[in-house]
């Protein structure tokens, strides 16, 4: 045995004969769907140890340690401060240090390593998905899936071709309430569908609450060419860091960060898939417009239409706290999940109301394990996670819609044969 046998390639070798017949692409792609047994340890990369890396992704993963038996071995972030902090988390954990990494590059050339979870800005995502596909790693990727139609082909393609298993951060599709609501629409008790709505407003806009100071975050602690990931290079700013999510080179805003679990949520619910058309019209507040200069609209709207004649809006105001609501309209009654938890239905204005509904309910919920468990599970059985890579692919499609419907001013299609956003 060569230096160069690791346990991956043993583990690789192990289920490489079966696999030659069950599918076109090479062995090694196709075996790691199934590579890691149930006795094996999971070693786990984290690239973004951010707030979101920290303390979503990992603390959520430990939850689950002793059922899953998983370790966090690698670590990557362009800051300092972050890689320490995420280390302690993980030295309190397991009782020593992990690798740590300025790069994500750096971090997917670790032995052995078996997982990463995603946790970077937004429009990392897709670049960050592809290489860890094309390293054969199963990956946990934060919403949005992508920003730009042209990415997010690239990296859906990379996961197909490497057959791992890919989970996507879309957790709130795996709340028992959640899927109790998919069940009951599946029944049949709303009829056909007019019109799902979101108004989704606060007194200001999220990314204040991520701003940082140069007190806190130092030039000199951040590889600012590592963030800035092939965009332009300017002076390095605290606020631009901490804040990227209120810059539209990081993020697109209200309607792709956080409408990504909205339209998520309308796709699992309905079984709906790709709209066919959307609107979106949005500006800058100016009670929010400041010293930092943020570029995302904090007041927009987007509005599609799916196939079969029913109208998907969300509206979001971030100058204004009142008036928040999700709900699905159908012919027979309506179903509220303005709160993920407790979703309730009636038939309140319903025009073909037949009986079915009587006051107002709470959604009975279904069973379901919780979102990083699923994927955890998933590594191991081989089985397609509840956020799969084309629930991936179908909520970034409509937020790419009305994004790119914003930045021209024109309505935007989606034909999903040729996988092309074409405009009016």
């Amino acid at each position: 045995m060569t230096s160069k046998t690791t346990r991956r390639n043993l583990l690789k070798i192990a289920g490489g004969t079966a696999a030659v017949y069950a599918a076109p692409f090479s062995v090694s792609a196709a075996t790691r769907r199934r590579s890691i047994g149930a006795n094996d340890r999971i070693r786990i990369g984290v690239i973004g140890c951010g707030g979101r890396g920290r303390n979503a992704h990992m603390k959520g993963l430990y939850a689950h340690v002793k059922e899953t038996n998983f370790e966090i071995v690698a670590l990557s972030d362009p800051w300092r401060i972050a890689r320490e902090q995420a280390n302690g988390m993980v030295k309190e954990w397991f009782g020593r240090d992990a690798q740590q990494f300025v790069s994500y590059r750096q971090l997917l050339e670790c032995k052995d390593l078996d997982a990463v979870t995603i946790a970077s800005c937004d429009v990392h995502h897709t670049a960050h998905l592809e290489a860890a596909a094309k390293a054969g790693l199963h990956i946990y990727c934060e919403k949005p899936l992508a920003v730009e139609l042209p990415d997010l082909i690239r990296a859906v393609d990379a996961v197909k071709a490497a057959g791992t298993v890919v989970q996507i951060g879309t957790q709130i599709r795996s709340l028992p309430s959640i899927v109790g609501a998919r069940d009951l629409f599946r029944t049949g008790v709303f009829g056909k569908l007019s019109r799902v709505e979101e108004c989704r407003n606060s007194e200001r806009p999220y990314w204040y609450h991520y701003l940082k100071g140069n007190d806190i975050l130092k030039e000199e602690d951040v590889d600012w060419k590592e963030f800035l990931h092939g965009l332009p290079m300017r002076p390095f700013r605290a606020d631009i860091y901490s804040g990227w999510y209120g810059h539209y080179e990081f993020s697109r805003g209200p309607i792709p960060n956080l409408g990504a679990h909205y339209i998520d949520l309308v796709h699992f619910i309905t079984g709906a898939t790709f709209p066919t058309s959307c609107v979106c019209l949005g500006t800058i507040s100016p009670t929010w417009k400041d010293e930092h200069n943020f570029t995302n609209p904090n007041s927009i709207q987007a509005t599609w239409i799916y196939p079969g004649d029913f109208v998907v809006s969300s509206s979001n105001n971030l100058a204004n706290g009142s008036g928040c609501i999700r709900k699905l309209y159908g012919e027979k009654g309506a179903l509220d999940f303005t709160n993920w938890n407790k979703p309730t239905y009636d038939c309140e204005g319903a025009p073909r109301r037949d009986g079915s509904i009587r006051g107002k309910k709470e959604v009975t919920p279904t069973e379901h394990p919780d979102h990083f468990l699923n994927w955890l599970q998933c590594m191991r059985s081989g089985q397609t996670p509840n956020a799969s890579i084309d629930a991936g692919y179908q909520h970034a499609v409509a937020v790419i819609m009305a994004m790119k419907s914003y930045e021209t001013g024109r309505k935007t299609f989606y034909d999903p044969v040729k996988r092309e956003i074409t405009y009016a």
